[in-house]
């Protein structure tokens, strides 16, 4: 089985960096893939943002991607963000059902669903992700192991289970409260913490670029309730000094960077240094 990243990271307790791809396109993602290998900190992953991104999940959009992340030796562990959020769990739940089996089956590592807000919410994410009997996962898919580097289904069906790491996002006022309870859900990996729209649930400014203080007591009370459940906690930031104060402060996954926003910031440093001569 190809390297999983991500997974080794969590294993080891070892703060997980990473990046958030927005933009599709197989030669993009290689690019940004390549450009996390041999940095000192391995521990690394790309969440393919399908929310608010241009990534379509079907057909052949996270798929490709993801076989374009996976293809890079030593590369990071490639997760999928899906469009629907927590909202649509529950008597409802086909929309966040179809849309992890399409991510997992794509070859993601892991998912991520935003906006979930109850226990119940999130067994239903836990359900969704896992393969009978922990969960109701279909199989089927006759491409999925090729993206994890395994050589036939049933290899990947004997391995899915311990090795896709399931997350959900808290970033609602009702999360905020149930934090506790969905920490305690067996079968969640960690807590994402979405401090945009935390900000906005909370009825505070968004992070500019840091969160509000207020926000900040919300942010470090769901680290501290995350491992106090023996769950991973992941904080979303937009820069290296940011996620460097965030690893340095407990949390076990954390962003660093955007892939657009990389390139603009790198775009204006280097016009910057030219215009200056």
């Amino acid at each position: 089985m190809a390297a999983h990243t991500l997974l080794n990271a969590f294993k080891t307790n070892t703060p997980a960096f990473g990046t958030w791809l927005t933009i599709g396109g197989f030669v993009h993602a290689r690019s940004v893939a390549r450009a996390l290998v041999g940095l000192p900190q391995k521990q690394s992953w790309i969440m393919l943002d399908c929310e608010h991104g241009l990534l379509p999940l079907h057909p052949s959009g996270a798929t490709e991607v993801i076989a374009a992340i996976h293809g890079v030796r030593d590369g990071p562990s490639a997760l999928v963000r899906i469009p629907a959020t927590g909202h649509g769990t529950g008597s409802g739940s086909e929309g966040v059902n179809w849309q992890i089996k399409y991510a997992l089956d794509s070859g993601a590592r892991g998912v991520l669903v935003p906006m979930v807000s109850t226990p119940s919410q999130a067994q239903e994410v836990v359900i969704s992700s896992r393969f009978p009997p922990q969960g109701r996962r279909g199989f089927g898919s006759s491409y999925t192991q090729e993206n994890w580097d395994i050589q036939t289904a049933g290899e990947y069906l004997n391995v899915a289970n311990k090795s896709v790491i399931v997350l959900v996002q808290i970033e609602t006022r009702e999360g905020v409260q149930n934090v506790k309870a969905i920490a305690e859900v067996d079968g969640i990996d960690g807590l994402f913490i979405g401090p945009y729209d935390l900000s906005n649930a909370l009825g505070y400014p968004p992070p500019s670029p840091d969160p509000h203080p207020e926000v900040e007591k919300v942010i470090q009370d769901i680290l501290r309730v995350a491992h106090e459940a023996g769950k991973k906690c992941a904080m979303y930031c937009i820069s290296g000094a940011q996620a460097a104060r965030r690893a340095a402060e407990g949390f076990d996954m954390i962003n660093v960077t955007s892939d657009v926003g990389a390139m603009q910031s790198g775009l204006a440093a280097e016009y910057k240094a030219a215009a200056s001569v």
